[in-house]
């Protein structure tokens, strides 16, 4: 089953979520994106479905290995659009907003070149 943007979205911010708190729930999600419980709780069914996350019974959301592996690599494409955007000029509430939506768009091999670019570059 291919993600759709949605998902990934979904999936990074339970990453993201998860690396400061251990337990994290549907309600954190739907803050952090400032999405609606009902929204939220249907993308968690079909993730849940889908196989990218487990719920336990008192509703922690947890990455399954799959869901990890897509949430690490959109957060990766994340930090480097956003310091590719940084290097740039580009301030940084307008970087990360603009990286948010590139890294659901960008191919595997021009990231790989901006990564290049960037440690070339002595940026990362």
């Amino acid at each position: 089953m291919r993600l759709q943007e949605s998902g990934e979205m979904y999936l990074e911010s339970i990453y993201i979520l998860s690396k400061g708190n251990k337990n994290v729930h549907s309600i954190d999600v739907g803050e952090y994106l400032g999405y609606s419980k009902p929204s939220v709780s249907r993308a968690m069914g079909v993730l849940k479905t889908g196989g990218y996350i487990k719920m336990a019974a008192d509703g922690t959301l947890t990455l399954t290995e799959l869901g990890r592996e897509i949430a690490e690599k959109i957060y990766e494409r994340h930090t480097v659009l956003t310091a590719m955007l940084l290097s740039f000029g580009v301030d940084e509430v307008t970087a990360a907003e603009d990286a948010c939506r590139l890294e659901h768009a960008i191919s595997d091999k021009s990231l790989d070149a901006v990564k290049r670019y960037l440690k070339n570059s002595g940026k990362i």
